[in-house]
């Protein structure tokens, strides 16, 4: 910047040592220029002011000031990470985050790799079109390899799903159920899909879910503007209907003290407590939602797990059709979780107020948003429905299900009271009088194995924490030793 000073300053030092020692005037020291009183500048040097970064002009979507935090299971990797960091030599074993960790079956990848069209013969039993019922004995080309062909090349496919998987989803999982393959849309995955569904009921529309539940049904109303602020007296955001499901109810809600929503999410098996809702109980929530006006998302990602008489399928309920829509996911079954195939029913009975269709707008919404699950898992989808895929899939489910009964038998021994576990691969750990933060602390602290707390599933959650049965044995055995010797 510049100053004034006055003709009888001296010049700053700075500039004398940017011009150094050199003198390049003829005149003598004694030789001076008549000088009038006048004003001269100077230039000082100042500090630099920090830059400020550029902004555009678009406002942030304030939804999304509403968040609480990270999403719960990012911020449980973060701490798994922060605690490797502080104990480098530690064998950190993860419990916590529902991954799966056995490989996939080796006859479903063999239909990943292997591709050629499917069909169904006359016995219902998927084959190639060369009628082969086994397709691991079909002479197939390799996928991967068909993609660098003409002849094998595919580019997009129907957003919906590739039909041959979608009529094999209809024939398996709701064969006696009058499911159409045209009321099913193949996906990337079940969470994605409740994105999905979240954008074709927009903003101004009330939600109800379970308490405590899988964060993507709060999380996603939030986004979307359905809810009001978060209200951190009792841990909840306005404008949801939390319904409380906790051992004294059987982890089921007082229907009766539910206020009336639009939307429903019903999680079953339910993650986190892993308690599977009974026909009554189910009968009793479809009435609930059609007395009410509502649609329910069911939400069956665990179906497979159930081991009793415990619908798998919302639609086993009679009506159900009329009020609810299912999302589902081999993520689970067949160790999809990186893979990435799930699928969503909207039965065409399914209507708006105003009697238009609901699936019309879900396959808008898919039409715009998606291009389409990938062909190379939906080649997988069809491995999974072989009969060779459902034995596999099997198998996997009953590893993890003998993981579970390892980890429920081990707090159960040590005096804590156990719930979930038998149809579903969680279990749901009960500390009463405590944070269920502080608990994964300690835990994590004391053992170095990482688990889930209830809180973060919903208030309803805190005292709990959700022990995850997906793991190797050997590592879920190490992890029940480590609990054992802290909990003694």
């Amino acid at each position: 910047m510049y100053s004034l000073m006055s003709p009888s300053s001296s010049i700053a030092s700075s500039s004398s040592s940017f011009l150094g020692q050199t003198h390049f005037s003829s005149r003598t020291p004694n030789d001076r220029l008549p000088m009038k009183d006048s004003w001269i500048c100077k230039c000082v040097t100042t500090p630099p002011t920090e830059k400020t970064a550029y902004t555009t002009k678009v406002s942030r979507n304030a939804n999304m000031a509403k968040l609480q935090a990270g999403y719960l299971f990012p911020e449980i990797a973060r701490r798994r990470s922060a605690h490797m960091l502080k104990y480098p030599d530690a064998q950190v074993i993860s419990l916590g985050i529902g991954d799966t960790t056995e490989p996939i079956p080796e006859d479903i990848t063999s239909g990943m790799a292997k591709h050629q069209p499917w069909s169904m013969d006359k016995d219902g039993v998927l084959c190639h079109k060369r009628n082969k019922p086994n397709f691991l004995n079909s002479a197939v080309i390799d996928k991967a390899h068909a993609l660098s062909t003409l002849e094998g090349y595919s580019g997009y496919g129907a957003e919906q799903g590739e039909k041959h998987l979608r009529a094999a989803i209809a024939s398996m999982y709701y064969g006696d159920l009058s499911i159409e393959e045209s009321e099913i849309f193949v996906s990337d995955g079940a969470k994605s899909d409740i994105s999905r569904l979240q954008v074709m009921f927009g903003s101004n529309i009330t939600m109800a879910v379970q308490d405590p539940s899988y964060p993507a049904y709060v999380d996603s109303s939030v986004i979307m503007g359905q809810t009001g602020q978060f209200q951190k007296d009792v841990e909840k955001f306005g404008n949801i209907e939390y319904m409380k499901c906790n051992p004294e109810n059987g982890f089921f809600p007082d229907l009766s003290a539910v206020s009336r929503t639009d939307i429903i999410f019903f999680c079953s098996p339910n993650n986190p407590t892993g308690s599977a809702a009974t026909r009554g109980q189910l009968t009793r929530l479809v009435q609930f939602a059609k007395d009410n006006g509502s649609i329910l998302v069911y939400d069956s990602a665990y179906a497979m797990y159930i081991s009793d008489d415990s619908p798998r399928s919302i639609f086993e309920i009679p009506g159900a059709k009329e009020v609810a829509i299912e999302v589902s996911s081999f993520s689970k079954y067949a160790g999809f979780t990186g893979v990435r195939l799930g699928w969503t029913v909207v039965p065409k009975k399914l209507l708006y107020s105003d009697g238009f269709p609901v699936a019309n707008d879900f396959n808008r919404v898919v039409c715009t948003t998606f291009n389409g699950a990938s062909n190379i898992s939906q080649a997988g989808g069809m491995a999974c429905l072989s009969p060779e895929g459902l034995e596999a899939m099997r198998k996997v489910v009953g590893f993890y299900k003998e993981n579970t009964s390892i980890i429920m038998e081990t707090f159960a021994s040590l005096g804590f009271s156990v719930y979930g576990g038998k149809n579903a691969p969680y279990v749901w750990v009960h500390f009463p009088g405590r944070s269920s933060w502080d608990v994964f602390s300690e835990i994590l602290e004391k053992t170095h194995v990482v688990t889930t707390p209830g809180s973060g599933f919903g208030p309803a959650g805190d005292g709990f924490i959700r022990v995850s049965a997906f793991g190797h044995r050997g590592n879920v055995l190490e992890a029940c030793k480590r609990f054992k010797q802290l909990y003694k």
